[in-house]
């Protein structure tokens, strides 16, 4: 079987014809050259080491390794530079080189809009080696859980555990292997406990951006395995989003590329605000007229429409329902497995096109896809309260809550505990996760609901009226019937509940 070309940039390597062309014309490579562009393109965006290099240019053949530095050079001025004014080839240095890219079958770009992370090996303390075994293994599951976001990428193993056993400075790790963030840990042992000690860090700067120590013990080490493979990869996703939205907001703040949009939008939807959503929901807007089947802005426009919906907060347009439906289908129709883009147009799907099984079915396959990204939990969460089991539903918001890195959407997990606890009869336990959740965003319209409920239903009037009359100021207009209208319908008294608590609470009916 004939090997496939090799498209990079304006270039095509035919490997099996040892022909590369530039915009269809052909550059004289060379036997050598072309074995060493193929094996470096074989890498996939991995380090090659040096001899690996002279093996496959020269095998069999005792060769100077001054001769190789003659061939990359060569190698580097038949290619020239990337649109960036980088060179192709970049040198690792005292291991080998990469290249800047590596896909086959479609054009590439050498620095991805999106940010890149490299998992270092985990260091051995102690002079202890046999946890080695058990440390490479941690890593290796940690690169998969963290592989299934598709809002980073993660470099290959074989480029990043060129590292190990060496003491590194970790902005020339970032330098060298081309990524913003770095994660990095060790591994020490006293007896019969293992302590895992995990770091997320900027690369540019050597900043810390998390840290944290998980302990276990030898006797339970697979499960042990799995629960620090659960706690790195639920926490560095949102690390690295809350670090790229705050540089975007820095550096980008007016940007129309996508991932800014992307980021941008995402923020504004989150500070849970009428005008963060009609900027979020703007911008989105402006993004689809550039790139109309982009998934990330039909999902997150979907998301602006059905939390506008939700929220009973005032329309853009009549065809509001209309067009956060439309925006849900298209955005499964690109998703691409992108648990993030099934996620919120699953949600569409529950909360305003009310197609229940539909809806429900898209969050599984979210759940299949990434189970440690927490927005997917979260939202899991909520299609559970609403059209599952109640049970279920806590479960999936004490996980997110137990492992939230930060208050991005903690609030809307605290949120979905107090409405479980309504629904449950259990209002002391809902006001004190309802009260937490106001503690993270003051701005999330129905936390006050369960406020103002669990306490009617607790005979606290006093308090309910304030929390109806900070409901009423957070959103003007707002009424029983408003509330019940944008909320899912599947099984009528989990939102029934709440609503009655509100209505002895004095909110009027509408």
């Amino acid at each position: 079987m004939v090997a496939p070309p090799f498209v990079f940039g304006p270039f095509v390597f035919a490997p099996a014809l040892g022909e590369l062309r530039r915009d269809g014309k052909p550059i004289a490579l060379g036997q050598k050259g072309a074995a060493l562009l193929e094996a470096l393109l074989k890498a996939e965006g991995g380090v090659v080491s040096r001899q690996e290099l002279m093996d496959s240019v020269w095998p069999g053949m005792a060769v100077e390794e001054g001769n190789l530095s003659v061939q990359i050079a060569t190698l580097r001025k038949l290619l020239g530079v990337d649109p960036d004014g980088r060179e192709w080839i970049a040198t690792v240095p005292r291991i080998g080189y990469r290249m800047l890219t590596s896909r086959r079958g479609e054009d590439m770009v050498a620095l991805p809009a999106q940010p890149a992370l490299a998992v270092l090996p985990f260091e051995g303390l102690g002079g202890d080696s046999e946890p080695d075994w058990f440390a490479d293994g941690v890593v290796d599951d940690i690169i998969t859980a963290l592989s299934r976001f598709k809002s980073f990428a993660v470099i290959a193993r074989n480029s990043s555990f060129v590292y190990k056993g060496r003491a590194v400075d970790v902005r020339q790790v970032a330098k060298e292997l081309d990524v913003r963030y770095v994660l990095q840990g060790s591994v020490r042992r006293s007896g019969d406990r293992l302590r895992i000690t995990a770091q997320l860090i900027q690369g540019s700067t050597g900043a810390h951006l998390w840290a944290q120590n998980l302990d276990g013990a030898l006797d339970n080490v697979f499960d042990f395995q799995d629960r620090i493979t659960e706690a790195v990869a639920t926490v560095v996703g949102p690390e690295i989003e809350w670090a790229e939205i705050e540089r975007s907001r820095r550096e980008r703040p007016g940007s129309i590329a996508a991932y800014d949009v992307y980021l941008q939008a995402r923020a504004k939807i989150l500070s849970e605000s009428k005008r963060g959503n009609a900027e979020a929901y703007a911008l989105l807007t402006q993004g689809l007229a550039l790139e109309p089947d982009n998934p990330q802005f039909l999902a997150h426009a979907a998301w602006a429409l059905e939390h506008r919906i939700t929220m009973g907060w005032p329309p853009f347009g009549p065809d509001d329902r209309e067009r956060c439906a439309d925006f849900a289908r298209r955005g499964l129709e690109h998703a691409a497995g992108d648990a993030i883009v099934m996620t919120h147009c699953a949600m569409a799907l529950l909360q305003v096109v009310r197609d229940y099984d539909w809806g429900m079915a898209v969050l599984q396959s979210a759940v299949d896809a990434n189970p440690n990204n927490l927005t997917v939990v979260t939202s899991a969460g909520v299609g559970h309260l609403h059209c599952g089991s109640v049970e279920d539903a806590l479960a999936c918001f004490h996980r997110a809550n137990r492992l939230m890195p930060r208050d991005q959407i903690a609030h809307i997990a605290l949120c979905g505990i107090a409405h479980a606890h309504v629904i449950l009869g259990n209002y002391e336990e809902a006001l004190a996760s309802a009260s937490r959740a106001l503690a993270r965003n003051p701005n999330f319209d129905a936390m006050l609901w369960m406020l103002a409920a669990a306490s009617a239903y607790l005979g606290r009037m006093d308090e309910a009226r304030r929390f109806v009359e900070a409901l009423s100021k957070l959103s003007p207009g707002v009424t029983i019937a408003t509330i019940r209208a944008g909320q899912p319908a599947m099984i009528p008294e989990r939102i029934g509940v709440v609503l009655e608590g509100l209505r002895l609470a004095g909110l009027e009916e509408g």
